[in-house]
Parts: structure tokens; C-alpha cells; sequence
């Protein structure tokens, strides 16, 4: 039985409940908006749900591709005609045939023509037709966006079909390819999908990028080529992030469990991108071993170049460009640990370097490392066991005390010491806050003194 709010749409003949919307009503869910199509006047329909509902109508669309949007304070309601003589035209010329049922708003009847109920209950994505894809590419994706969103199977044959059809998802929009990739990479069991979408051929004709690290292989700490490693690196991320208290301890879980839901997308993004610099930058020693100088630099400018592409916004792309340009940093600062030249200081230039982002990178470490080999050996162990312990220091103790004031600012300089705003102002203010949140001084008279010696010594290179 469908519920829903009966007060919102009028018992109207050749009214229609479709999509999307019904879909999720059999499946007891409450939708987003609705999708309602109209054979007749759709102005009519749309005029009488604002009326009922205190709605705002929006025409959208282009002329002959009209749809009239009906906001109201709980609901999008989208009205446009029928598109052919009959419900049954228009169900013939969807996507798939979950999204290919309608309710008839006159009688209460489901129109099912195509075994949309069927495959809503065995669980598939299937597609209405062979023609679903060249008449629009971005349905290549969205199978299997609906997959990871719904936790269904891509039907045997639609999935053959994505494999025929892949390469046309290059003629989809952009932004239609990333607004499809960020609602799948926002649920817990894309990985799974996205394996499927590599198998099918489709993830390396979203991402030619990615294509090339295939037979890429890597060093003994490696055991699979590059995109195998960066597809299992991306399941062991999304792992972490869906049960961060399985993995890390209990006050760092916490803070992991809080963090953005907008940057953990991007950062699937930046795990799934984060070696593609590596076919560039291969380059064998004098023993033969494979090394990857300048990776994370050049896979970082062409993660750019994608992310343009894909029409990502500015901080998107910058988020993710600090993820892999930055994503060797923690292991340089393992192994000044091994070697016994770590400093605490050390620690809070890098967590001041990274400030917010701290956590997303140092999780991106974890997952990179995990997905090196089948089983995690000792120094990889050791690795994680390190960068552990970093992610429960930021969240203990850096990120506290960050939200406390600085013990100077811009104007004890000019008070003080007489100096004239600049950019050298950074330099100094800096200076003093890295040496108190690495706990070497706490108080303003220390700061002082911190600064006068500073600028004692710029004086004494200076002559």
C-alpha cells in the first residue's frame, strides 16, 4: 500500500505519479519531490497543488520541454506533460524499470508495464531498453549510482550493455558525470560498485587517467599494479570512514565520526585519483626497482585538469589537490621518527600546514597503505600504528588548542616593536604560534622575547 500525503495532489484523471517518486513510495521511503505527469493541462494540475499546498510555481525548461515546479515548505513537486498519447508511451521511453512505474492518481492503480515491481523486489537495475544509453549517456552512470543508493544488482544484461556502450558517457555533461559520481560516492558500499563500474570498462572511459596504471607495476612494498592498489586503497577509505571505530581510537573516533560529509566525497575522489601521476614519473634505479620521484605533484596537476573537467567547484578542486599533493608528507614524517629526529615541533608545523584537513589526509594514509598488499606487514603496521596516534593527537590536543587566542597579534607588533604592517607579519606571527601549540612557550611575555630575538637575528644577517 502507497503512502503518502493525499491533501497534496488532486484525484485527477490522466494525473500521474512516476519516476523516482513512486519507486520509493512502494519501497516505503519518503521522496525527495515528486515527479508528476500530466496528460492534459499540466498548468491546471500544477495551479491546483500550489493553491492546496501554499506553493510557489516555477516554470522551467525549454519551450516544448516545459516543466512547472511546484516549491512548497516540505516539498519539490516537478509537473510536466506526458510525454506521448499515453502513460504507457511515456513509462516505454524511461531509464530503467524501477524508475519506469506509475500511480494513477484517479484510481489509486500502479501502471506497471515493464515488471518494475518485480525487479523492485528481486533487487535489480535493469534497463527499460537497449536504446536507454544512446539516448542518454549519463544513464551508464546513474545505474550504477541507483545500485550503491538502493543496494541493488545491475541486471546480467544491462551490465553487458554498460560494457558495449561504455566509451558515450563521454558525451555526457560534466557536471551531470560528477553530480552522478558524488550521490554514489556518498553511500557506505560504492566500493563495490565502482569495482563493477572498472570491470565494465566505464570507470577508465570516465577517468581515461586511470586507464594508463593499469600493468603499472610498483616495488616490493607493492603486490598489485597501480589501479588495482588505488581501487582496493578506495575500499579500505570508504571502510574506515563507515566504521571509524573499528580502526582508531576511541577519542579520535569521534572526531572522525563528525567530519564533513561533503569533504569525505572528495576525498573518495582524491584516493580513487591519488597515484595517477605515477605512470609519468616511473623511472627504474640502478637495481632495476621501480621509483615514483615526483608523483604526488604531477598526479596532483592532472587531478586539476579533472577535476576542470568534471567542473568541480574551486575548493573542491583545491581539497583534493592537497590530498595528493601532500599524501607522501606523513610517511616522511614516520620515518624521522624511526630515524629518532622527529621533533614535537616538527609534528605542529605539519599539523598547522594542514590545519582542517589534517584528519582527511592522515585517514587517506591509512587507507593508501592498507591497500598495498593482502596483508599488512610489520613496518606497514607500524606505519598505521604512527599515523594513529597523529590522528589522535590532532583531535586531543592540536585542534583544542588551536580554537584558543594566539598569545600576540599583528598589533603587539606595531606596539612593541614599532614594526609597519607587511607580509612579514605572517612570518612572525607564525613563528610564535608554532612554538605555542608545540607547547615551547606559554605566555606573552615569552612570545615577546620569541620575536625580539627573531628580529635581533634577521638584523645581525642583514649587516
Amino acid at each position: 500500500m502507497i503512502q503518502f500525503d493525499s491533501n497534496i495532489f488532486p484525484k485527477t484523471k490522466g494525473a500521474y505519479i512516476i519516476g523516482g517518486s513512486i519507486r520509493d513510495l512502494i519501497l516505503g521511503r519518503t521522496p525527495a519531490d515528486y515527479d508528476i505527469a500530466v496528460l492534459g493541462n499540466p498548468e491546471k494540475f500544477a495551479n491546483h497543488v500550489a493553491l492546496k499546498t501554499n506553493g510557489r510555481l516555477v516554470e522551467m525548461g525549454k519551450p516544448g520541454k516545459m516543466i512547472i515546479r511546484v516549491v512548497t515548505e516540505n516539498n519539490i513537486i516537478d509537473i510536466s506533460p506526458v510525454n506521448g498519447p499515453t502513460i504507457e508511451d511515456d513509462l516505454n521511453q524511461r531509464d530503467f524499470t524501477i524508475n519506469a512505474m506509475a500511480y494513477d492518481l484517479s484510481t489509486g492503480a500502479i501502471i506497471d508495464v515493464l515488471g518494475g515491481l518485480q525487479d523492485l523486489e528481486e533487487k535489480k537495475v535493469k534497463m527499460v531498453s537497449k536504446q536507454v544509453f544512446k539516448k542518454d549517456p549519463i544513464r551508464l552512470l546513474r545505474a550504477f549510482r541507483m545500485g550503491a543508493c538502493l543496494g541493488f544488482d545491475i541486471e546480467p544484461q544491462t551490465g553487458s550493455a554498460i560494457a558495449r556502450e561504455a566509451m558515450i558517457i563521454q558525451e555526457a555533461a560534466g557536471e551531470r558525470i560528477r553530480l552522478e559520481l558524488f550521490k554514489m560516492f556518498e553511500t557506505h558500499k560504492s566500493h563495490y560498485y565502482l569495482s563493477q563500474m572498472a570491470e565494465t570498462g566505464l570507470l577508465t572511459s570516465i577517468f581515461p587517467e586511470l586507464g594508463k596504471l593499469r600493468k603499472c607495476f610498483q616495488n616490493r612494498h607493492h603486490c598489485y599494479d597501480v589501479f588495482e592498489h588505488s581501487i582496493k586503497a578506495y575500499g579500505h577509505l570508504e571502510e574506515i570512514l563507515s566504521n571509524p571505530n573499528n580502526f582508531l581510537p576511541a577519542g579520535s573516533h569521534r572526531g572522525i565520526a563528525g567530519i564533513d560529509r561533503q569533504k569525505a566525497i572528495l576525498l573518495k575522489c582524491a584516493i580513487l585519483l591519488h597515484d595517477i601521476g605515477k605512470p609519468a614519473a616511473k623511472s627504474l634505479d640502478n637495481s632495476g626497482h621501480a621509483r615514483f620521484y615526483g608523483h604526488a605533484r604531477k598526479g596532483a596537476d592532472m587531478a586539476k585538469s579533472i577535476s576542470k573537467r568534471f567542473k568541480f567547484a574551486t575548493r573542491e578542486r583545491n581539497f583534493i589537490d592537497f590530498i595528493i599533493r601532500n599524501h607522501i608528507r606523513p610517511l616522511s614524517l614516520f620515518s624521522a621518527q624511526q630515524n629518532k629526529t622527529l621533533t614535537h615541533k616538527g609534528l605542529t608545523r605539519f599539523f598547522m600546514k594542514c590545519k582542517d584537513n589534517t584528519p582527511y589526509l592522515l585517514l587517506h594514509t591509512i587507507a593508501d597503505i592498507k591497500g598495498k598488499q593482502d596483508k599488512v606487514n610489520a613496518e606497514n603496521k607500524a606505519f598505521i600504528t604512527f599515523v594513529k596516534g597523529m590522528i589522535d593527537e590532532y583531535f586531543a590536543e592540536f585542534s583544542p588548542k588551536s580554537k584558543t587566542q594566539p598569545l600576540i597579534t599583528g598589533h603587539d607588533l606595531i606596539e612593541e616593536f614599532g614594526l609597519t604592517p607587511s607580509p612579514f607579519f605572517k612570518k612572525i606571527l607564525s613563528l610564535a604560534e608554532e612554538a605555542r601549540m608545540s607547547n615551547t612557550i606559554g605566555s606573552k611575555p615569552e612570545a615577546l622575547k620569541l620575536v625580539k630575538d627573531f628580529l635581533k637575528q634577521q638584523k645581525k644577517y642583514q649587516t
